[in-house]
Order: C-alpha cells, then sequence, then structure tokens
C-alpha cells in the first residue's frame, strides 16, 4: 500500500523457520510494533454487572461506566476523535472468541488501532469478488489511514483453529460459512499435520494457532497496496499470539 508514513525495518530481523513449530517461534520487536508488548497500559477493573441483569441494560450499565470514569476524564484523547481517525500505528486483525479483545488485552485507546475481528483471526488472499469485506478493510487502513504496522493476532484455545484441525476430506460442512472460512488456514493446517503427527489433538491446535497467523501474514502479501507498502519499506507485518491460560503475548516478524 502507497503513501505510508516511512517505518524502517530492524536490520537483521530474524526469517521465518522451515518447520511449522519454527516458523512460530518469536523474534524481538522494535519501533511501534514494540510497544504491543512494552506499553501495555493496566486497565481499572470494574466491578461485574449482576448476572440477572437485562441485556440492553447491561450494555446502557457499561457505557455508563465508561463515560464516567473513562470518557469524562479523558478529553484530551476523545476531543481529537470527534474531527476523525488517524490510528498512524496499527492495523490489527484479531479473533471475534469474546476472551480475547485485543484493544483490552494491548492497552490500546481509542483511535490508536484499526481493528478487524472475525473467526480466527483470518486474512483471506486477495480476492475482489470474494473477500471485498476483508480486502476494504485493509486498503482503507492502509491508503486511507497511512498504518505503519498491520498485526495479526492468534491466541490459545481458538475455537476457528481447533474446527480447522478437525476438518475431514469429504465431509459435509455443519455451518453456513465457518467450515469454508477457516479453510483460509488450510496451509498451515497441512503442515502442521504433516510435520507434528506425532503429537497429540490439542498440542496440534497450539502450534497451528501461530502458524496459521504466519499464512494470513503471507496472504496480506498478496494484496498490492500491502506489496507495494513492503517495498517502500513504510509497511511491516507482525504477527502475534496472545496465550490466556498463561498469561503471556509475543510478537514476531515473518
Amino acid at each position: 500500500m502507497s503513501g505510508c508514513l516511512c517505518l524502517p525495518r530492524k536490520a537483521g530481523a530474524p526469517k521465518e523457520g522451515s518447520s511449522a513449530a519454527a516458523a512460530a517461534k518469536p523474534s524481538s520487536i522494535d519501533s511501534a510494533a514494540s510497544s504491543l508488548v512494552q506499553n501495555q497500559k493496566p486497565t481499572k477493573s470494574q466491578p461485574p454487572p449482576p448476572k440477572n441483569m437485562d441485556a440492553v441494560e447491561r450494555l446502557k450499565s457499561g457505557f455508563d461506566q465508561f463515560k464516567t470514569n473513562y470518557y469524562d476524564k479523558k478529553p484530551e484523547l476523545f476531543e481529537p476523535l470527534k474531527a476523525g481517525q488517524e490510528p498512524r500505528a496499527y492495523m490489527v486483525f484479531a479473533c471475534a472468541d469474546s476472551r480475547v479483545c485485543p484493544s483490552v488485552t494491548l492497552g490500546l485507546e481509542p483511535g490508536e488501532a484499526f481493528t478487524v475481528r472475525n473467526i480466527a483471526n483470518m486474512v483471506p488472499a486477495y480476492d475482489k469478488n470474494r473477500y471485498a469485506g476483508i480486502g476494504s478493510a485493509i486498503e482503507y487502513a492502509v491508503c486511507a489511514l497511512k498504518v505503519q504496522v498491520i498485526v495479526v493476532i492468534g491466541h490459545s484455545r481458538c475455537g476457528g483453529i481447533k474446527a480447522l484441525l478437525s476438518l475431514k476430506d469429504g465431509a459435509s460442512d455443519s455451518f453456513h460459512f465457518v467450515e469454508d472460512w477457516v479453510r483460509i488456514g488450510f496451509p498451515a493446517k497441512k503442515k502442521v499435520q504433516t510435520e507434528c503427527a506425532y503429537l497429540p489433538f490439542d498440542a496440534q491446535c497450539t502450534i497451528l494457532e501461530r502458524a496459521a497467523v504466519n499464512v494470513s501474514l503471507e496472504n496480506l502479501k498478496s494484496y498490492p497496496f500491502v506489496k507495494e507498502g513492503l517495498a517502500n519499506g513504510t509497511l511491516r507485518l507482525v504477527g502475534g499470539h496472545y496465550d490466556f491460560v498463561s498469561g503471556k503475548f509475543d510478537a514476531w516478524e515473518p
């Protein structure tokens, strides 16, 4: 994607390994990308809402807490956002799983990251007719918002990754959309099953969580504006993995 702010790549960045397990191994990240790990901001915990609260009232109550404890106390953050968004640093692809909101886990402020969430944090290869929703988001983020880093974040115990690894050749789909969507990660599944066949299913899922991120990072390179940004040095791709079981976050560059 052209016209991005310059974000130089760190010299000597490690390349992806030859095996699925090695490809998932994180490397150190600097500049804007490193802040995903280093600048996580502690969030003030709020008392949980009553379990018997009406669903709509829960939303209203949540907003009231947000407005009182955050919005009204940070005019220096929210006033500029009224004029428009300028998330110069990040575009984030994350899973729709309710346990892994990237704004919470990475301490990203409103206006800091242009975010897309879907099943298993997949990024399909360029396809103007089939995946226009994803393509339009990437194009807008890089060509209009001038983001410098596109981050794809996988996570532990991902249901979409489990569904991908569970797919059987020739079996009929159980859902209208889910199986077809997670097949975007099929190259990662094939690689993990070939190289890690000796491991139990859950262990293969753990490796596939990261390997599928690498497939999405590779798919991003098929978008002409991403390819141009990478060639110009104005755009970087970063993979991430959030393990909410052990409370860890890793980031790496492909």
